[in-house]
C-alpha cells in the first residue's frame, strides 16, 4: 500500500480495550520475537472497531513506542466491524485488465455503500474450473474508517503503511504456527471486548468471513448488572482476579449465560457459510482475543459442536528469547496478540 517497501513493520492492533504492538524478524524460514507490548484503553476509547478519542489512542501508541524504542515507525494495521465489507465471488474474465473492469461493476452489486466512500481491494484465489471465470476476495472498507485509523497512528508519530482487516491478520498468525492442510476447514475466531472477528479457512483461503458486534465486554456488563459492581470490579471478577465467595460462586453461572449467547452467534454464522458451501465440513475452531480463555467457553464449543477446540498460541513458532521476555507475561497475553502478529508478518511480504 502506498507504493513503498519498508524494510521493517510493526505490527498495530487497536482493539477496543488495548492497543498490541509487535514486531518479528526473520532469519531463513525462522521468525524470532523483536518487540512485544500491550497499552490498556479507556472504556469508551474504541467502541465496535471505531477510534472514539483520538488522542487517548493516539498517547497510547506513543507509550507503546516509547517502552519498547523500536527502530522502525512504520506500521500494519487492521480494520473490522460493519464497515468492512469481505466477499468471495467468481468474476468472469481472462485477463488481469478486464478483472480491473468486471470488480467495478460486482463492487456495486456486493457492496452496501457508495463506492466513492469506500476503498477497494482484491486478491486473486485462482481460476474458477467451471467458466472463463476468476475466484476473488473483493474487500471493501469505509475510508472515514481507514483514514481515521492512519490519522491516530500519524499522530503518535507512526508511519501507516499497510492496511489489513482483523479476520485475514488473524489468518496469517494461524497460518504461521499452524500450518495448514489442503483439505482441512478451521473456524478462526478473534473474541475481543466488543468484536468477534470470525474467519473460515481452507488450506489457506478464506471461504467465508463475518465481524459480530458481541465480545468481553458483555460478560462485564452482565456482571455489573447481575452483582451490582462497577466496570473495573467487573472486569476484575471476570479475570479471576477479586470477588467475595458469594460474587465467585455465582460466577460461572453468569459466565456461561453470555457464552451462550456468543455460541448463538458462532452457530449462526456457521449457519451462513453451509448455505454458502453445503459440502463443507468445519474440522476445527481455533480461538484468539482476550476472551479467548474465558472460563467454561472452549469447552462449551468442543461440546456444542463436538470438535476440536484449540486457543491460538501466536508465538508457537516464534523464536522467543526469555532472557528478554518475561514467559509468564508472554503466556498471559498471547491469544490477544494473534492479529498483531499477523500484521507484523506483513513486513515479510514480497515486495
Amino acid at each position: 500500500m502506498f507504493g513503498r517497501k519498508p524494510k521493517s513493520l510493526v505490527g498495530l492492533d487497536i482493539g477496543s480495550s488495548s492497543i498490541k504492538l509487535v514486531e518479528l524478524k526473520k532469519k531463513s524460514a525462522d521468525y524470532e520475537l523483536v518487540g512485544v507490548a500491550l497499552e490498556d484503553l479507556g472504556q469508551d476509547t474504541v467502541v465496535d472497531g471505531a477510534i472514539m478519542d483520538a488522542n487517548a489512542a493516539a498517547l497510547a501508541i506513543e507509550r507503546i513506542f516509547a517502552g519498547q524504542k523500536t527502530k522502525s515507525r512504520d506500521v500494519a494495521m487492521a480494520v473490522s466491524g460493519h464497515s468492512v465489507i469481505v466477499k468471495r465471488i467468481s468474476a468472469p474474465a481472462a485477463t488481469e485488465e478486464e478483472l480491473h473492469n468486471v470488480l467495478a461493476y460486482e463492487a456495486q452489486q456486493h457492496v452496501p455503500f457508495d463506492l466513492e466512500d469506500v476503498s477497494l481491494s482484491y486478491h486473486v484465489l485462482g481460476r474458477n474450473p467451471v467458466g472463463n471465470a476468476v475466484d476473488v476476495v473483493l474487500v471493501a472498507a469505509k475510508k472515514e474508517k481507514v483514514l481515521n485509523h492512519m490519522s491516530v497512528a500519524s499522530q503518535a508519530g507512526a508511519t501507516p503503511v499497510v492496511m489489513d482487516i482483523d479476520a485475514f491478520a488473524l489468518q496469517n498468525a494461524y497460518e504461521l504456527n499452524y500450518p495448514p492442510q489442503p483439505d482441512h476447514t478451521s473456524a478462526l475466531l478473534n473474541i475481543g471486548a466488543s468484536m468477534m472477528n470470525i474467519n473460515i479457512v481452507r488450506g489457506g483461503i478464506p471461504l467465508f468471513t463475518r465481524d459480530v458486534t458481541v465480545g468481553g465486554n458483555h460478560y462485564t456488563h452482565t456482571l455489573q448488572k447481575e452483582l451490582d459492581l462497577s466496570f473495573e470490579d467487573a472486569e476484575k471478577l471476570k479475570m479471576g482476579k477479586a470477588g467475595t465467595p458469594e460474587q465467585s460462586e455465582a460466577l460461572g453461572h453468569h459466565l456461561r449465560s453470555v457464552s451462550e449467547i456468543l455460541l448463538l452467534e458462532i452457530q449462526k454464522t456457521f449457519d451462513f457459510f453451509r448455505q454458502t458451501a453445503p459440502t463443507e465440513t468445519i474440522h476445527d475452531i481455533c480461538i484468539a482475543g482476550g476472551t479467548a480463555r474465558t472460563e467454561g467457553l472452549k469447552e462449551l464449543l468442543a461440546t456444542e459442536f463436538n470438535i476440536p477446540v484449540e486457543v491460538m498460541d501466536p508465538f508457537r513458532k516464534v523464536a522467543v528469547n526469555h532472557a528478554k521476555f518475561d514467559p509468564a507475561f508472554i503466556a498471559e497475553v498471547a491469544p490477544r496478540m494473534s492479529v498483531a502478529v499477523g500484521l507484523a508478518l506483513r513486513s515479510f511480504d514480497s515486495a
